[in-house]
């Protein structure tokens, strides 16, 4: 019925509406590939707010839909914060899609989740400046000092903004 209505207003509404059932998370997991940003980014909050019944099933999707919705897949899933999903955000950190990767990025970032400041610090060589950007700031949040000397490496090769997330990487790191 949801996947019917037409006026974006009225698919949010609808979807607030819905109950978190699994059978709402297939719905929600559909509208994430809606035309409307409002509608995707209120399905992803649902998913969210509906928190370990959307799991297993934004897992099982990952990998399977375009990366414009992987990147919402992973905003709900890290905001649903279970730890089991800190191996599946480390392997979308080498996603074809630049946008998953910085999404993927900074979702280890702030699930504080250790196994994933070796991987952040490979991406720290990553080709899209906004992925590595992601990944210093997420190291700075993850605070290990594993990653002092590669911030350091990689901050000689940055520009202006990334020089400054690196020091205050740094500076979280030592502090």
């Amino acid at each position: 019925m949801i996947l019917m209505i037409n006026e974006k207003d009225d698919k949010i509404i609808m979807i607030d509406s819905l109950p978190c059932t699994l059978e709402s998370v297939d719905v929600l997991i559909n509208l994430l590939e809606d035309e409307s940003h409002p509608v995707r980014f209120a399905a992803a909050e649902k998913l969210a707010k509906c928190g370990k019944i959307s799991v297993n099933r934004l897992l099982e999707v990952l990998n399977k839909k375009r990366g414009l919705v992987r990147r919402y897949i992973i905003f709900a899933l890290k905001k649903i914060g279970d730890p089991k999903v800190t191996d599946h955000l480390i392997k979308a950190l080498e996603d074809e899609d630049w946008g998953v990767r910085k999404f993927a990025a900074r979702a280890l970032g702030e699930l504080g989740d250790k196994r994933a400041v070796e991987p952040l610090i490979n991406v720290l060589e990553d080709e899209d400046w906004g992925v590595k950007l992601a990944a210093v700031r997420s190291l700075g949040d993850l605070k290990d000092e594993r990653a002092i000397e590669p911030i350091k490496k990689a901050r000689r090769k940055g520009d202006k903004e990334f020089k400054k997330a690196a020091n205050q990487a740094l500076k979280k790191i030592q502090s």
